[in-house]
C-alpha cells in the first residue's frame, strides 16, 4: 500500500490492484458521525431493484444475507417461497421484520462468527451482501465463509462501492462514500475479483449496475462544492435530492456510455455444480 491523496484526505492504495483502505484519522468523515440508516423512499426503490437483480435466474430455495438490517430483502425472498437466514451484528439497531424474525434463522453476529452447528457448510443456494464489504475488517474471511455456506451450483452476490469510480478525480474527498465513518475500504474490479477467486469460488464476474445508487453523483457534488457541517448527512437536504432528480437523465446517459461512471460493483461468484 502507498499513500494516495484525495483532496485533503489520504487513503492507502494498493499499487497492484488499486484497492483503497481508509482510516478516519487520515480521511475523516467530517460531516456525519454515524452510519447511514437509510432514506425510506430511496431504500424502497433500491430494494425492488436489488431483489429483481438477485432473482433474475429464478427464486432460490434458500438464501443467506450478510448484514440483513431490517430484514426487508429477506422478507421478499420469504414471500417468494424461499427459506431465509442471515447474520448481522445489529450495527444500526434496527427493528427486524416480524415474519423474518419469526421464521428465519437469524444470527446476531458477523458471518465469520456463525458456528458450523448453527449453519453447516453447503447449506444454502444463494448468499449475498448489499453494501456490506466496505464495512468489513476482514473481507477475505467473509468471502471464504460465504463460499463455505453454498451448495454445489450456488451463487454469491455482493454489491459494494466502486473504488475505481471514474468521478473520483473531480469530487476528490467530497466523495459521498467517505461521509459514512464506517466505510473502511473500497474495492476495485480487480481487487474484488482477485479476493473472490482466492476465497475458492470457481466462477467470478464483476458487473457495474446502471441503476444502483442514483443519488451518488449529486451527493458527491454537493459535498465537494459545499464542504460544510451536515450532522445528518448530505441526503437530509432537499436541495441534494432535487439536484439528483433533475440530473437523473444525464446520469443514466453518462453511465450507459461510460461504465466506470457507475458507482457500484456487483460481484457474482459461483460454486461449481
Amino acid at each position: 500500500m502507498q499513500p494516495w491523496t484525495l483532496g485533503s484526505s489520504v487513503l492507502g492504495r494498493c499499487t497492484h490492484c488499486g484497492h483503497l483502505v481508509r482510516s478516519l484519522h487520515d480521511a475523516p468523515a467530517r460531516h456525519r458521525e454515524h452510519a447511514y440508516g437509510g432514506d425510506p423512499t430511496l431504500d424502497s426503490a433500491r430494494l425492488a431493484l436489488t431483489y429483481r437483480t438477485l432473482v433474475a435466474d429464478g427464486v432460490p430455495e434458500s438464501v443467506f444475507e450478510i448484514g440483513f438490517g431490517t430484514g426487508a430483502l429477506l422478507r421478499r425472498f420469504l414471500d417468494g417461497g424461499a427459506s431465509v437466514a442471515g447474520a448481522d451484528p445489529d450495527q444500526l439497531e434496527l427493528a427486524v421484520d416480524d415474519r423474518v424474525a419469526r421464521e428465519g434463522s437469524l444470527h446476531a453476529c458477523g458471518i465469520e462468527d456463525v458456528t458450523p452447528d448453527a449453519l453447516p457448510a453447503g447449506a444454502v443456494d444463494m448468499a449475498y451482501g448489499i453494501h456490506v464489504l466496505e464495512h468489513v475488517v476482514d473481507p477475505a474471511l467473509t468471502l471464504q465463509r460465504t463460499r463455505d455456506l453454498l451448495r454445489p451450483g450456488g451463487s454469491a452476490h455482493f454489491l459494494t462501492p466502486a473504488g475505481d469510480w471514474a468521478g473520483l478525480g473531480l469530487v476528490k474527498d467530497g466523495w459521498w462514500m467517505l461521509e459514512d465513518p464506517t466505510h473502511i475500504r473500497f474495492f476495485t474490479a480487480k481487487s474484488l475479483s482477485t479476493m473472490a477467486r482466492d476465497a475458492g469460488f470457481d466462477s467470478v464476474e464483476i458487473r457495474r449496475p446502471v441503476l444502483d445508487s442514483l443519488v451518488h453523483g449529486a451527493a458527491s457534488t454537493v459535498r465537494a462544492v459545499r464542504p460544510t457541517d451536515r450532522p445528518r448527512g448530505v441526503l437530509a437536504q432537499r436541495s441534494t435530492m432535487a439536484l439528483a432528480a433533475l440530473g437523473l437523465p444525464g446520469t443514466l446517459a453518462a453511465r450507459a456510455a461510460v461504465p466506470r461512471l457507475r458507482p457500484t460493483l456487483h460481484l457474482v461468484a459461483r460454486v461449481a455444480s
